[in-house]
């Protein structure tokens, strides 16, 4: 069992790593070459880059986990992927993909594109707030727990 983050985006790194630790699971991190760091991990920590190409971190994801891992992401293109082959996906606001959820999500997701490309404004995610990261931190610690790590 690993932990990999989509970490282009991701604002729960320090979180996931953390508590990992604590429970001495490994953390992939997959991100991509323009956001190249020499910052230093803890040795249960891995870094991948992929090519900064559309989908490139998503493809790499989907190829490497399996059924016994988490994914922290918030693409819910990249959810429907995972789903199938019976991964734990976390979005960073700490609410679980499921299968009952995934579809109305990527129809809302659809829906908005289409009322942009029309030339309608729709409205963005809020910013991450503290009372987020500590919601999400608490739901990953629950998801660990009722998972048995």
């Amino acid at each position: 069992m690993k932990i990999i983050i989509d970490g282009d985006a991701s604002p729960v790194k320090k979180e996931v790593i953390a508590e990992a630790g604590l429970r001495n699971i490994n953390v992939l991190l997959i991100t991509s070459t323009p956001h190249f760091s020499t910052k230093e991990y803890p040795e249960y920590v891995s870094v991948s880059y992929v090519d900064q190409g559309p989908d490139a971190a998503d493809y790499r994801i989907v190829k490497l986990a399996e059924k016994t891992d988490i994914v922290i992401t918030q693409d819910y293109g990249l959810a429907s992927l995972l789903l199938p082959k019976g991964v734990i996906v976390m979005h960073h606001k700490g609410f679980e993909y499921t299968n009952d959820n995934i579809d109305r999500m990527l129809d809302s997701r659809y829906m908005s594109a289409m009322a942009r490309k029309s030339g309608q404004r729709t409205k963005g995610p809020s910013a991450f707030s503290n009372q987020d990261r500590a919601e999400f931190k608490k739901k990953f610690i629950l998801l660990l727990n009722e998972k048995g790590y």
